[in-house]
């Protein structure tokens, strides 16, 4: 966390005194409830709907003893976090739950690697559907695999299907055990499809996972079409440490001469918001200073920034990454490919391009997620500095809400695709290949050779998850800082 993030802490704390419970007469928690401590705190401050949460409320607990007493009553963690969310997706019915997107970690060394695009992994990035209407059992299929793991050296490719682990079948109770367990090594075993129905066909893949970084640019091609030149990027993470290679590869466009460009996003569960906002800038390159997406936080921290430095909360389209240029293409229209995995960052460069430049959406309605969260230390500013030795607890609640500079924002049940065309397991092609049905539609809508209405063809079945999303770490939009301004206003 940076230090300007570290100034709006101790601002708050000592400024505004927005914790009645830092009463310095009073006894400090104990060493049992110093996560407990922590996590109230943490939330109290700085949860996007603490004025929502009774037991949130800055007047709920007078002293620290009291605050301690509480506590006592969640032995687990974990418990006392998911309590004070505000309706919950864990829970609430899928039709009530407001919070579906915070959550707590107990090491947050891995949820730092894993911000970062680092995991522990295999290499099969994969969706999973139900097996038939009304089942509880899955079917699992590969989206595509990750260059340079241990999947990559197996005979398995995107479009194979899986229906066990370790000759297990998948079901709702146990896909999370099986494939996300603590064993490092599981047996995928394989199936065929045959008129609809999955049939195991005795082949099995023996899988290891390793501690694997992944480029999130998959795919960087050019494509020539008639008299286009179509930039196509296949991008599956806002990771922050790779925008210099993004900007590399919006450089490879710009010196080819691209007249149009194709941005793939299906399978792209978020990240960073300021990486978002650099992408959005590459795309583009005429907008320099002007707001991209602007942040609404909970009400204590709004007012303070709308009474002190309201340009802190806005996002602004760049020129300049670091002392770096940044390699815009000047587009005036971009084609946007997802599905139901487009998920928080994705979405925002969707939305927040829409004010500005044509978008044009082909595929199918994504996520849904309009909300950003940052990482949460137990230490004195709640950042990285001075961390409390004796545990790695770390929280990622949701802070903010993201809407575009016209003030768009609300689109909890996704964003709708301007051309609806859903993947399906007897569809799939190679990713980048202009017979892709999604790229191929695209294609066609630019070069104006496309049907005008395009159906679904092939088999279809209902989507459940996918393997970034049952692992919430790579499903998110997050700070990488405070806005700026901030500091100018506490000097």
């Amino acid at each position: 966390m940076t230090t300007k993030f570290k100034l709006i802490i101790i601002f708050f704390l000592v400024a505004l005194g927005l914790q009645s419970c830092q009463d310095n007469d009073d006894v400090a928690a104990p060493v049992n409830l110093e996560v407990n401590d922590f996590i109230w705190k943490g939330l109290n401050l700085y949860y996007l709907w603490q004025a929502d949460v009774p037991n949130l409320s800055d007047n709920k607990f007078e002293t620290q003893a009291k605050l301690n007493n509480f506590l006592t009553g969640y032995p687990k963690p974990e418990n006392l976090f998911e309590s004070l969310l505000y309706k919950p997706e864990s829970l609430y019915p899928a039709t009530e739950a407001v919070d579906r997107f915070s959550w707590i970690v107990d090491d947050y060394l891995e949820l730092e690697g894993q911000l970062q695009g680092t995991t522990n992994n295999n290499g099969v990035e994969f969706g999973l559907s139900y097996k038939s209407q009304n089942s509880s059992e899955l079917i699992g299929w590969v989206r595509y695999i990750i260059p340079n793991s241990d999947a990559a050296t197996k005979n398995i490719k995107r479009g194979d299907v899986f229906y066990g682990v370790n000759g297990t079948q998948l079901t709702l109770s146990n896909y999370q055990a099986l494939l996300l367990g603590s064993n490092n090594d599981y047996t995928l075993n394989m199936a065929d499809i045959n008129g609809g129905a999955f049939t195991p066909n005795g082949k099995s893949v023996a899988l290891t996972k390793t501690v694997l970084d992944e480029n999130p640019i998959l795919v960087n091609k050019v494509i020539v079409a008639g008299s286009h030149k179509i930039g196509y990027l296949m991008y599956n993470g806002f990771y922050a440490n790779y925008d210099t290679q993004l900007n590399d590869a919006f450089g490879v466009f710009k010196s080819q001469g691209i007249t149009d460009l194709v941005l793939d996003l299906r399978y792209n569960g978020g990240g960073s918001i300021q990486t978002a906002t650099r992408l959005a800038s590459m795309i583009t390159g005429q907008f320099t200073g002007q707001v991209f997406a602007k942040q609404q936080w909970n009400a204590k921290i709004e007012s303070y920034f709308a009474a002190n430095d309201p340009e802190s909360l806005k996002n602004l389209f760049t020129d300049k990454m670091g002392t770096a240029s940044i390699k815009s293409v000047g587009m005036t229209k971009v084609y946007i490919l997802t599905s139901a995995s487009s998920a928080s960052a994705s979405e925002l460069v969707i939305n927040g391009l829409k004010p500005h430049i044509a978008v044009v959406q082909i595929g199918d309605v994504t996520t849904g997620k309009n909300v950003g969260s940052v990482t949460l230390y137990d230490s004195p500013t709640f950042g990285k500095e001075n961390r409390n030795p004796n545990h790695r607890y770390a929280m990622q609640p949701l802070v903010l809400k993201i809407v575009n500079s016209v003030g768009f924002g609300d689109y909890q049940s996704g964003l709708e695709p301007t051309f609806k065309l859903k993947e399906t397991l007897s569809t799939l092609d190679v990713l980048g290949s202009s017979t892709e049905p999604l790229l191929n539609l695209a294609i066609g809508k630019i070069t104006g050779t496309a049907k005008t209405k395009q159906s679904t063809p092939g088999l279809q079945f209902e989507n459940f998850k996918d393997s970034k999303s049952i692992n919430s770490m790579q499903n998110q939009m997050y700070l990488n800082k405070a806005p700026e301004g901030l500091l100018k206003a506490l000097e």
